[in-house]
């Protein structure tokens, strides 16, 4: 057994050839661009690329097995040098009984069933080729067709204001939308931890994953967690997601909530946070449009006393870019000097950083994996802000 470093959410801005797939994603967010990046510069072991759906990134991949380049797992994903691609697909729900906008994320064991269901879904899409697209079927009959296909399904970044399971307001169970048994576990999103939702029932039997839902290649990695397992394969996280034969998620690494662009409630007009807990008119422009919170959301969700679950611990970390003065030359020296980003955040010490950078640099990367830096919070889709002294 060994611990991987995993991050299940990770967009594709463009194919090879240019066809856009992640219309706001990066241009260089190609498939080869992100294992590259993963297994150089990152240091994941494990990667969750979710618009393996789209016809030309399924030809992709099997170019990548065909040269040799990467080679596909008998108990399933693509293990390109040191890292396993699982294959996924974020798809938004908008269902007849009018629960939607909501994004999920499927995930396939093997090439052949992802082009299977691709295959499946084109008939229930108006674009095949683009992420995140609405598919005309029911909730539960898309989780049963993962189901039937041997995947995984879970819900995406559920607490946030727009496209997900709690986000809008108008579900106040999961159970609404989708059936409880066919959901492998539950994805928290930037603006949330474990620690707040620890009041919400329903959400008791699932696991928690944190990922990074990257749209660049540098925000590869802004939240992640390590799993015990035997080896990055599918059916290992499988059996990491429904905590079996001594698998799981050993902790958490993400934003501190405060960082979250959706926070604290906003006034969508003017900007200004709400201090009221129910404001009925802003009082600094008068107009009466919130970007509700995601901490006010998850006290709304909330009812029962706060249960002590025996989960992970979830560690607040602020990731290299997000801190003030580390710049891409900086992460250069440091990533010439210790390999990838998790072996500076998980094993470079203090005096080893002060070798290779400023020290007052090396402080800010030491408190910034320590949870301990100043912050300004985020809200209504602005990013919260590091202070240093």
């Amino acid at each position: 057994m060994k611990e991987i470093y995993a991050d299940l959410h990770i967009h594709i801005g463009r194919t090879e050839k240019g066809r856009a797939v992640k219309i706001t994603g990066s241009n260089n967010l190609t498939l080869t661009n992100i294992l590259e990046t993963a297994t150089s510069k990152k240091g994941l072991d494990l990667v969750g690329i979710i618009d393996c759906h789209s016809p030309e990134v399924i030809q992709e991949i099997e170019q990548l097995i065909q040269t040799g380049a990467a080679a596909e797992l008998d108990a399933g994903g693509v293990r390109f040098q040191k890292t396993t691609l699982i294959l996924g697909s974020e798809i938004e729900i908008y269902d007849a009984h009018c629960h939607g906008p909501i994004h999920v994320l499927c995930y396939m064991p093997t090439i052949e069933t992802m082009k299977t269901f691709s295959h499946w879904m084109s008939a229930h899409m108006k674009n095949i080729h683009l992420s995140s697209q609405r598919i005309y079927c029911e909730g539960r009959t898309l989780q049963q067709k993962v189901n039937e296909l041997g995947g995984l399904f879970i819900p995406a970044h559920v607490f946030t204001p727009f496209k997900s399971l709690f986000g809008k307001g108008v579900q106040s169970s999961l159970s609404e939308v989708f059936d409880p048994q066919l959901i492998d576990a539950i994805e928290l999103g930037l603006s949330s931890d474990t620690y707040m939702v620890k009041s919400i029932s329903e959400l008791f039997p699932y696991s928690f994953v944190t990922n990074s839902d990257a749209h660049s290649l540098g925000k590869l990695a802004r939240e992640y967690q390590k799993m015990h397992v035997a080896d990055a394969n599918f059916e290992e996280l499988r059996k990491v997601l429904q905590q079996q034969d001594g698998r799981g998620i050993v902790a958490n690494y993400g934003l501190n909530p405060l960082l979250g662009k959706y926070h604290d409630t906003v006034c969508a007009n003017c900007g200004e946070k709400m201090i009221e807990e129910t404001p009925i008119h802003c009082p600094f422009c008068g107009k009466s449009h919130f970007i509700k919170g995601v901490a006010k959301r998850i006290c709304e969700l909330s009812d029962t006393a706060v249960q002590e679950i025996n989960r992970p611990p979830y560690i607040h970390q602020v990731p290299l870019d997000f801190i003030p003065g580390i710049g891409p030359k900086t992460i250069e020296k440091l990533l010439t000097a210790f390999g990838t980003e998790m072996n500076i955040l998980h094993k470079a010490s203090l005096d080893e950083l002060k070798q290779v950078i400023p020290e007052k640099l090396a402080h800010a990367i030491d408190s910034a994996r320590k949870g301990t830096l100043g912050i300004t919070v985020g809200g209504g889709g602005v990013y919260g802000k590091i202070h240093i002294e």
